[in-house]
């Protein structure tokens, strides 16, 4: 079962790039956290959301929000992505332990081996103040204006 609005979000340790890592714990209490989970990169569906966030970082950046794009693909093939994309914000690999942070926000595909789409927007305190959970391929496309309408009332 995914994790609820009202509960603490879980504990992530992702990698980042060689010698990077981002944690819940290093920003929780200066930032508010969109952590996004996605299938796989260099896929259409996630491509238009992950250029949806760039194209909203201003305002995210705004209210505080760090937003953490996380898929189960190797470190290196995610910065690629980023690269390609031109994307401004994290982009974080749940390579190994095999999915580990989706296990844990109860959005992992057992099936195919990553993620479903999962949106956790962490409040400052570590409280999921607002999530979305799609277990089909659908497109998250009311993700950016519930998640800026959310933070307004935190």
């Amino acid at each position: 079962m995914a994790v609820r609005t009202g509960e603490k979000a879980p504990e992530f340790d992702l990698e980042v790039g060689q010698n990077e890592r981002v944690r819940l714990s290093d920003l929780l209490g200066r930032s508010n956290v969109l952590l996004v989970f996605h299938p796989f990169a260099f896929t259409p569906v996630c491509e238009d959301e992950a250029l949806d966030l760039q194209q909203n970082l201003e305002s995210f950046r705004n209210a505080q929000t760090e937003i953490v794009l996380v898929s189960c693909d190797s470190p290196p093939a995610r910065q690629a992505w980023k690269r390609e994309l031109e994307a401004d914000y994290v982009f974080a690999s749940d390579f190994w332990p095999h999915g580990a942070a989706a296990k844990a926000y109860g959005v992992f595909n057992e099936a195919n081996g990553s993620p479903h789409r999962g949106t956790f927007l962490i409040a400052k305190d570590g409280t999921v103040v607002w999530s979305l959970v799609k277990f089909d391929d659908e497109r998250r496309t009311e993700m950016v204006p519930e998640s800026l309408e959310t933070l307004r009332a935190v």
